[in-house]
């Protein structure tokens, strides 16, 4: 019983470091490269990491955080685009900034699982790639349902000459979701494999 509550306080521990992380990250310019268009973000490397060593429920709540810190980004105006988004449909804001970020940790924690079945080296990149890729994915995917038909974003598909959803997708996020790729698959896949080595070296179970 004691060694099972030692678990869980260290799990409590590593994962409040995480979230903590995912806030100072977001309210620096460490979290995001701001451009015209999508702003560039590398929370998704503090999220894949959760992921990770904390497997999909701690990926989960890495995500939560994530999602709430957009949130508040667009509730202080530090996002443009979210600040814009609450103003048309604040439902659909909140969900868009929130939802799929969850589903983010908690699908890149499968992920890893899965993946280390076969080859446990290769799967702290494969779900370091998973991140990025799904953070783009879902929440593209969510910013189309709930305003793809709306003026703002219809004039946004215009100026970038995209006829369909998927164009515009494609043309949305372009370079950004490139760079978010690459810089979540390096720095997430080294982090998390030094991490996992490190405290399974110390006694310390991991995902």
């Amino acid at each position: 019983m004691k060694n099972k509550n030692v678990t869980k306080t260290l799990y409590m521990v590593e994962l409040a470091m995480m979230v903590a992380i995912i806030f100072m990250m977001a309210f620096t310019p460490l979290g995001y490269l701001r451009t015209p268009g999508l702003s560039i973000t590398f929370l998704t490397v503090p999220v894949a990491v959760g992921a990770v060593i904390l497997g999909p429920k701690g990926g989960a709540v890495c995500g939560l955080a994530f999602g709430l810190t957009s949130f508040i980004q667009g509730l202080i105006g530090g996002s443009g685009l979210a600040a814009m988004l609450l103003t048309i449909n604040p439902f659909g804001m909140a969900f868009t900034c929130i939802v799929p970020r969850v589903f983010e940790g908690w699908l890149c924690g499968l992920i890893f699982l899965t993946a280390k079945r076969f080859s446990k080296n290769s799967a702290y990149l494969i779900a370091s790639l998973s991140c990025p890729l799904l953070n783009t994915a879902l929440f593209m995917g969510s910013l189309v349902a709930f305003f793809y038909h709306t003026d703002y974003i219809q004039g946004i598909a215009q100026t970038l000459g995209a006829k369909n959803a998927l164009l515009f997708v494609v043309a949305f996020v372009g370079l950004q979701g490139m760079i978010e790729a690459v810089a979540c698959t390096l720095i997430a896949s080294a982090v998390s494999y030094g991490l996992s080595a490190a405290l399974q070296k110390g006694g310390v179970c991991v995902a």
